[in-house]
This record gives C-alpha cells, sequence and structure tokens, in this order.
C-alpha cells in the first residue's frame, strides 16, 4: 500500500523518443507516475526524451559519440571536461560500447549529493558499476530489465560472416558482463515478460524470486481504430499493405525474412511493406531488397510522432513482427491497440503479449520466411478473419496494456523496495505472474 506520493529518480543512459523502446518507456511510465499523484525527475544521456508537462528532467551531458549523422565522430579537445569523458572516448576507439558505464558513473557523481531529494532511484536497463555505489546508500535502488543483451549479441554473434566480424561483436557487447554483475548485486529487479524473466534468469543468473513481471503499454487513446471502420483493405490505391516496426537493422528484428516473405506475396498479391525504422546502406535488409528486386514495394520511414505512427498502423492491411527474439514488443500492442491483425513469431514474449494462435495474431516460427507469406497471405485473403482478429486485439490492449496500469503496478514494486530496504529486508518478492495477468488497483484500465 502507498500511503504518500513517491520522489522518484528515474535513470535511462540513453532515452531515444520514437524507438528502441526506451525513451518510450521513460516518457509513458514517468507520465502516468505523475498522473498518480507521485514526483518524477529523468537523469537522462542523449539522446533525450520528450517528456510530459510536470516531469523533470536533468541532462547527465555525454560526449554523445554515437549521435547522427557522425557517429563515432571524433570530439574536439574541449569537449574533455573530466576522466570520465576520457574513458569514454578510449573504450570508443577499442570497439566497446561505453554509454551503460559512463552513464552510471557521470549519474553516481551527481546523485551522491542529491539523495535525500529521493525516496527512491530506479535504472532503466543501464545495468553500470556507477550503480552498485547507489545500491549501497540509504536510497533503495531499482531496475528493469527490459531484456537482456546478451540475446542480442547472440543472435549477431550467429549471423557473422567470419572471425573478425565475431571479434568485434564481441568487443562490442563487452558491456553485457558489466550488467550481468551488476543485476547479480540488486535485489530489486523488474522485466516486462515472463519470457524476459527466463532469459535473465538464463543469462545473468540472477535468483528469479528478485524479478518482479510487469508488463508495459500503450497510450490507448492515441493507439485507436479509425472511427467506424476495422481493417482496411489496403492504401487508397487498394493496394495491400504490410506494417513493421524495426528500430535496427539486426538479425534479432528478422527484417530480411520479412522481406522476403514479401516477394513470395508479390506473385499473387498487390502487397507493399512499410518499415518503421531505417536500414543500413549495406545491411541485411538492403541487401535482400536488392537481391530480391523490391525497391518499389519496400519502403522506410523513420522519426515519426506517435500520432503518426498510430495512423500508419490504422492504414495497414496486416501488421507483422517478424522478430527472432522479443522481450516484449510494444509495436505488437500498439498494432493490437488500433485494431489490426498480426501475424507473429512464436519468438520470446510475442505470444505472451498477443495471446494464443488465432485469437488477435496469427503464430510462425521466427526465421521462416515461407510460414510468414502463408500467414500474411491467408490474412489479406480473408477480410472476416482481419476483422475477427482486430478486434479482439484492441480488447486484449485496453484490458492488459495500458501505461497506467504499469504505473500502479510499477510504484506498488517502489513502495515494497522502500519498505525492505527501510526494514534492512531483501528482496521478498511474489512469484511472477504472466503479462496481463494480476490485480491493478483501482482504475488501472
Amino acid at each position: 500500500m502507498i500511503s504518500a506520493p513517491l520522489r522518484i529518480a528515474l535513470l535511462s543512459y540513453r532515452s531515444k523518443p520514437h524507438s528502441g523502446g526506451q525513451g518510450i518507456y521513460v516518457r509513458h511510465l514517468s507520465r502516468e507516475l505523475v498522473r498518480l499523484g507521485h514526483q518524477v525527475e529523468v537523469f537522462s544521456g542523449p539522446p533525450l526524451p520528450e517528456l510530459d508537462d510536470g516531469v523533470g528532467l536533468t541532462v547527465l551531458p555525454s560526449l554523445d559519440l554515437y549521435r547522427e549523422p557522425d557517429p563515432f565522430r571524433t570530439p574536439k579537445r574541449s569537449e574533455f571536461q573530466s576522466g570520465i569523458d576520457v574513458l569514454e572516448w578510449l573504450a570508443m576507439c577499442t570497439g566497446a560500447f561505453p554509454e551503460p558505464l559512463t552513464f552510471s558513473l557521470r549519474a553516481w557523481r551527481h546523485l551522491r549529493e542529491r539523495l535525500a531529494e529521493f525516496d527512491v532511484v530506479h535504472d532503466n536497463q543501464g545495468l553500470g558499476y556507477g550503480m552498485l555505489p547507489l545500491s549501497r546508500t540509504g536510497t533503495p535502488l531499482v531496475a528493469t530489465i527490459h531484456h537482456p543483451i546478451t540475446v542480442d549479441r547472440d543472435l549477431e554473434l550467429a549471423a557473422a560472416p567470419d572471425w573478425k566480424r565475431r571479434l568485434s561483436l564481441r568487443r562490442w557487447y563487452a558491456f553485457t558482463r558489466m550488467q550481468g554483475r551488476v543485476a547479480r548485486r540488486l535485489p530489486w529487479l523488474t522485466t516486462v515478460s515472463q519470457a524476459a524473466r527466463d532469459e535473465i534468469v538464463e543469462a545473468f543468473r540472477v535468483p528469479a524470486e528478485r524479478l518482479r513481471v510487469i508488463g508495459v503499454g500503450v497510450d490507448v487513446d492515441t493507439f485507436c481504430p479509425a472511427p467506424g471502420t476495422a481493417s482496411p483493405a489496403g492504401d487508397a490505391t487498394g493496394r495491400a499493405r504490410v506494417v513493421s516496426v524495426a528500430s535496427a537493422d539486426v538479425p534479432l528484428k528478422g527484417l530480411p525474412e520479412l522481406i522476403e516473405a514479401v516477394a513470395k506475396l508479390r506473385a499473387d498479391h498487390d502487397v507493399e511493406l512499410v518499415v518503421v525504422g531505417s536500414a543500413r546502406p549495406d545491411g541485411p535488409a538492403a541487401r535482400a531488397i536488392t537481391r530480391l528486386g523490391l525497391d518499389d514495394a519496400v519502403r522506410f520511414v523513420s522519426g515519426i510522432s506517435d500520432d503518426e505512427l498510430a495512423d500508419l498502423f490504422r492504414s495497414a492491411t496486416v501488421a507483422a513482427v517478424p522478430s527472432r527474439y522479443e522481450g516484449f514488443s510494444l509495436p505488437a500492442v500498439e498494432a493490437m491497440a488500433c485494431g489490426i491483425p498480426l501475424v507473429v513469431t512464436t519468438a520470446g514474449a510475442l505470444p505472451e503479449v498477443t495471446g494464443p494462435d488465432g485469437l488477435a495474431s496469427l503464430h510462425v516460427p521466427p526465421g521462416d520466411p515461407g510460414a510468414l507469406s502463408a500467414a500474411i497471405g491467408r490474412l489479406l485473403d480473408d477480410e472476416a478473419l482481419r476483422r475477427r482478429l482486430g478486434a479482439r486485439g484492441r480488447e486484449r490492449a485496453v484490458e492488459h496494456f495500458t501505461w497506467r496500469r504499469t504505473a500502479i503496478r510499477t510504484a506498488e514494486w517502489y513502495a515494497d523496495a522502500i519498505a525492505a530496504h527501510r526494514d534492512g529486508r531483501g528482496s521478498r518478492e511474489p512469484a511472477a505472474r504472466p503479462v496481463g495477468t494480476g490485480t491493478t488497483g483501482a482504475g488501472a484500465r
């Protein structure tokens, strides 16, 4: 039970507003916590989040070495202001990804003078060594792990063409060893699905009882069906449209398989694929498009707002999530909330999020372009099935996946951690529930 408003420091080492999940999580969770009466101050490095009224922001500047349009840039001498800056630069020069570590060190340096201002510090996916001194203070430290990044690493290693690429990837993902060590030292952790919980237990060797499952949400007022419509037949020309969201052009997201599925569909259907994201010039998606001659059938859009994304989903005949792993999948829930039928793989948490096969989505094995093509084609040919899946998807999103529900359960988790910290106890977690179940408190839906 929460007896008084909480003062929350929410940490996010990078918070890109419209892709990648972390910035989306920070924005919507902080907004709903404030609406519940709590005080939230977000601490972020670049790229910075978009935040709503009433949420504070403290910027912890970095060298921002991966910013567009000049990633892996060489900073000016005047930009180096501390030893942490030097560490960040040297780590990048040796092929590592330093941001989780260097952000945590900057956060500790800043927060150690301000801990009395907060009831709880919440680390979002960073798990850097700078969190360990924070965990030994009088203010409890909790952390969200959306999924262990070791999953991304292993999929990229499996797809690497040669030993040089594998060596480079192992260096880049070296920070995952740090994240595992830090996670094992923290008594209060949350993740977004049962599937992610199982992966974290295996990859990071974290005791299962330390992990509470709290699913994330969607703005069901923004992501909603168009008035008086169900799943549309396609764009203004009658061309069927498949929409997919990929935060990065990496093997994890399964884009080449989806592109190949679209090529197969083109034999019998007039169809286009719209991908929210960007393709690397010589990446696997771009190579697949060129090899299959699909330049006129596949297009990418990026940097769009939530309203624009919702409009794009509403224009879709079918939405697809072809991933080889998902710890949750906000795009799946956003599509469901818009009443758009889904084709998803059975990887990670996707069946957990979208429900049984045939409820709001059709399920296919990961990495199988033929199965993807067949399932999408089935939906393109069956309007009644599209309408039924779309309607059930909307019901599921509204019932189980709202940000208010997420905020209520997160605030309860904070209160439990604060009480345990005050009493000198460790984590005393209930058994984890599958995503979309459990009590949420009044008004959570």
